[in-house]
């Protein structure tokens, strides 16, 4: 139930007890009980409506799940041509950069052996 164990259920029913009394917890335990119900049956009228929805426009379960397998596949198609698309770009990029790096850095290399060279003759 929501991730809370046997143990902090109790620790939050204490909290609530100390917090509201033993007076009130009753009457807050049966509007939240209504509330419940209440929302339950909000959320079984919304889905009778849908169902009626469903039968009027002629579609059936099977149709749904048929239109939704083929517009998640396509989804499925697109997001799959996408990152084969970026991934290679990124790999192209990197290699660009590194290969750059790597030119600019051994060229900087040559310049501090050329300038330090004489000096190190030197000694």
């Amino acid at each position: 139930m929501f991730g809370i164990g046997g143990g902090e259920l109790v620790f939050i029913m204490f909290i609530v007890l100390m917090l509201f009394g033993s007076d009130k917890v009753p009457e807050m335990a049966r509007t939240m009980g209504k509330a419940m119900a209440q929302l339950k049956n909000a959320t079984n009228d919304i889905k009778s409506e849908i169902q009626k929805g469903v039968e009027v426009n002629g579609l059936d379960a099977k149709s749904l799940s048929n239109l939704t397998g083929d517009i998640n596949s396509q989804i499925n198609k697109v997001k799959e041509d996408l990152m084969g698309d970026t991934v290679a770009q990124v790999n192209k990029a990197t290699s660009n950069l590194l290969g750059d790096s790597v030119d600019q850095a051994n060229k900087v290399k040559e310049d501090i052996e050329d300038i330090t060279g004489p000096v190190k003759r030197q000694r």
